[in-house]
């Protein structure tokens, strides 16, 4: 199977580092016209990636507002809209703070609700169109401290439910999918004790460090002509975390590979 997404205006949240960035890069190798949203970012034109970068904040409707004329005022319209942007928030739920909370709904949910909102119209009076959004493993099974974060996800993937029925009428799917364990600087899992690591891998079918081209795989094929008539779904991407209750032993079965 050949997806091909050459000359595809896509834009992509939170890509200043981690996934998004890598998601950005993967775009514009398979062919896509980028558009790279961060609060980190400079505007700067597109570079010989073919990625433009644009600084905006996805909670701010008017920067928003202004991100979207920006794009479709250059490239003319938007094929797909992928919503990386997100935040993590740890904390017992008798220990969080409102501001904390506010700010975890604010990015995580309200980001990707006006991104949302603001290409539909492009997409509607195109017929066609993709939206994929990040949601994660704690909206399926929680953590024990990721009240916030948690909530904020599974809202991702009702929210992504309801779209998807709003918007089938006109050719645009929308779907959310669920990464698991990829290290990064916010979660610090590759950073962790080797035991607590390995106590970690074990609840993986796959048992690897997921990393952000396991998902970019997901994310291309959900942007592609070869995904139309799939909408409305939550696709995990976790390697099997928690499949079953304890699949680490099936690498103790006799001809597994060794842990």
């Amino acid at each position: 199977m050949q997806i091909d997404l050459t000359d595809r205006v896509v834009v992509v949240t939170g890509a200043g580092r981690g996934i998004g960035s890598v998601l950005a890069a993967r775009f514009a190798a398979d062919g896509a016209r980028v558009v790279a949203l961060d609060l980190g970012f400079d505007d700067e034109p597109p570079t010989s990636t073919d990625v433009y970068r644009l600084a905006r904040d996805v909670t701010d409707p008017q920067s928003v507002a202004a991100a979207v004329e920006t794009i479709v005022s250059r490239f003319g319209t938007i094929d797909a809209l992928v919503n990386n942007a997100g935040i993590n928030v740890d904390g017992l739920v008798a220990e969080l703070t409102w501001d904390s909370w506010r700010r975890c709904m604010d990015v995580n949910v309200g980001g990707v609700f006006l991104m949302s909102q603001a290409v539909a119209p492009i997409m509607r009076a195109a017929r066609r169109g993709r939206i994929i959004n990040a949601a994660s493993f704690a909206a399926i099974i929680p953590s024990v401290g990721s009240a916030a974060y948690a909530a904020s996800k599974a809202a991702v993937v009702q929210f992504t439910r309801v779209l998807a029925s709003e918007l089938g009428p006109w050719g645009v799917t929308v779907n959310a999918y669920a990464p698991g364990m990829v290290p990064s600087a916010m979660n610090g899992f590759a950073e962790r004790p080797l035991d607590e690591q390995a106590q970690l891998l074990d609840t993986l079918s796959i048992r690897r460090w997921e990393t952000p081209d396991d998902v970019a795989d997901l994310v291309l094929f959900l942007a592609s002509d070869q995904a139309q008539y799939i909408t409305g779904a939550l696709i995990d991407v976790s390697g099997g975390k928690l499949a079953t209750q304890i699949p680490a032993r099936a690498y103790g079965a006799p001809g597994a590979p060794a842990r």
